[in-house]
């Protein structure tokens, strides 16, 4: 049985509840709300385009790498006790960010941030499935997945108003008043859970899976520009590859490891974790690629971009917890699939829209996508932890949050590097008639991709910027229909490992 001080009160729970939600709300948003920043803060910071995207990717690696021993430390110290610390932390973190004065400087405490909130969502997803139990937890994680939706679908929107407003240090500092307010209001009626079986820390595992996900997406981020067979890249996979092979060799040794392998043996449990992975490719991509797209190339301000976000938001306000409320008459899986079929078609309908058109053009496909992802989004959190023991509860949900994210680090990582791979594409077509070299293009091709247009026409100064929007809107077109194809693909998979197996007639009639 889990420990505990006292038996929790039904008050007692729904503060809980109130803590982790506020957690799940503002943790994301600080992840895609900076995607809105990068001009502001390349502005009052400086820094290339390499150092800006760490911005976005220093979180997400470090909070990928990070959640699954997060997972493990809850057990084994106790759920509050780490959340606690997470939210702590990321609060003091979030203050800092505000003080930075170099870029490179920012990209470092935004990597401490992600660690931060790795441990908070954790040890607070591991304490809301110890609470609740049957309907209820299905419920509260529904909420989660609602909160945590808004959260990450609402970050360009109350980004862009910060901005515009007031500063892009506005953004941190509401992270801040926020995780201020978990630790006061919410983290007093939380009770002690922990796993009473939980044994000596897999350090040696954490370290090399770690290691595994900064080689591999410093591979992705290095492919444009060196290309896919170059030295540094194999290196890089090589590296990854090693790392990974100690991982697996590692905790088939432990005694308790922090990511019980055995549970892949099973196919529900993988089709499990190729949701969240799914979901990345649909919708985190576009979240982060987007507001660059909008403020770079299209031209429009922070305020006005970010509303334009709301189209593809709003849903997550309300699908994620119409999706728990629709289970009593659908299986889960099948909603989760249904609903990354839906996000395909709105993708490869938002590929049909070029640069240059008129918003209202943008924002059904947008409403599309977010209808889509928002059914799994809400459904998936829970099925993750109905696959293990209530005690284990640190540890399911540490793999299916290392799951989700890792396949967001990767998949925002690899789609800014597809991006760019396609830019200079059509790049090459346009060189020979402007004299350009592998390494303008190169260069030209990172600075589109990010939506730095000013460094653009420095960089191709004979290229007109009508052109260069006619080559990124075609650019950017042939990345969504990739990822709508992407997205078919997983929910076919995901169909196929989900499903019930038949049940056999009784010959007997028994």
């Amino acid at each position: 049985m889990p420990s505990s001080s006292r038996p929790a009160s039904a008050a007692d729970r729904y503060w809980l509840l109130f803590a982790v939600c506020a957690a799940g709300l503002i943790l994301p948003l600080e992840y895609t709300g900076p995607a809105m920043a990068l001009p502001a803060i390349e502005q009052a910071l400086g820094g290339s385009p390499t150092a800006l995207a760490w911005v976005i990717n220093a979180f997400a690696l470090s909070f990928g790498s990070s959640v699954m021993l997060a997972g493990t430390l809850a057990d084994r110290y106790g759920r509050k006790r780490i959340f606690s610390l997470g939210m702590a932390s990321f609060t003091l973190f979030s203050l800092l960010i505000g003080f930075c004065r170099d870029v490179w400087m920012l990209d470092l405490l935004r990597g401490l941030q992600g660690i931060a909130a790795a441990l908070a969502m954790a040890g607070g997803a591991a304490a809301l499935a110890q609470a609740f139990e049957g309907r209820a937890r299905t419920r509260a994680f529904s909420l989660l997945g609602s909160a945590f939706g808004i959260g990450l679908a609402s970050g360009p929107v109350i980004a862009g108003a910060l901005v515009q407003q007031v500063g892009w240090w506005a953004i941190f500092l509401l992270g801040a008043i926020i995780g201020a307010a978990v630790l006061i209001f919410g983290v007093p009626h939380m009770q002690e859970t922990r796993d009473p079986e939980a044994q000596a820390l897999d350090k040696l595992g954490g370290l090399t899976f770690s290691a595994f996900l900064v080689c591999l997406t410093f591979a992705i981020m290095q492919v444009p520009e060196d290309g896919l067979g170059s030295l540094p890249v194999l290196g890089l996979l090589g590296g990854a590859a090693a790392c990974l092979w100690g991982f697996v060799r590692v905790e088939q040794r432990h005694r308790r490891p922090m990511l019980d392998l055995s549970l892949f043996g099973y196919r529900r449990f993988v089709g499990i974790q190729l949701l969240p992975v799914a979901t990345a490719v649909c919708f985190i991509v576009l979240l982060i690629l987007l507001p660059l797209r909008l403020i770079g190339i299209e031209g429009l301000g922070p305020w006005r971009a970010g509303a334009m976000m709301i189209a593809l938001s709003a849903p997550m306000a309300i699908v994620p917890f119409a999706a728990g409320w629709l289970v009593r008459w659908y299986s889960a899986a099948g909603l989760a699939c249904l609903g990354l079929v839906i996000a395909a078609l709105g993708l490869f309908w938002l590929s049909l829209v070029p640069v240059g058109q008129p918003g209202a053009a943008l924002l059904w496909p947008l409403l599309v996508i977010g209808i889509g992802t928002g059914l799994p989004w809400g459904l998936m959190d829970d099925l993750s932890v109905s696959v293990v023991p209530v005690e284990r509860a640190g540890m399911a949900t540490g793999i299916f949050t290392t799951m989700r994210a890792c396949g967001e680090a990767i998949c925002v990582a690899a789609g800014l590097a597809l991006l760019k791979a396609l830019l200079a594409s059509e790049l090459a077509g346009l060189a020979g008639h402007q004299d350009m070299g592998d390494v303008a293009l190169g260069r030209v091709a990172n600075a589109l991709a990010m939506g730095d247009m000013q460094r653009v026409q420095a960089l191709a100064e004979r290229v007109s910027p009508a052109a260069m929007a006619q080559l990124y809107s075609q650019g950017f077109a042939h990345l969504l229909q990739i990822l709508a194809g992407v997205t078919l693909a997983a929910a076919l998979c995901c169909a196929l490992a989900l499903r019930q197996p038949r049940k056999v007639a009784c010959p007997t009639g028994c």
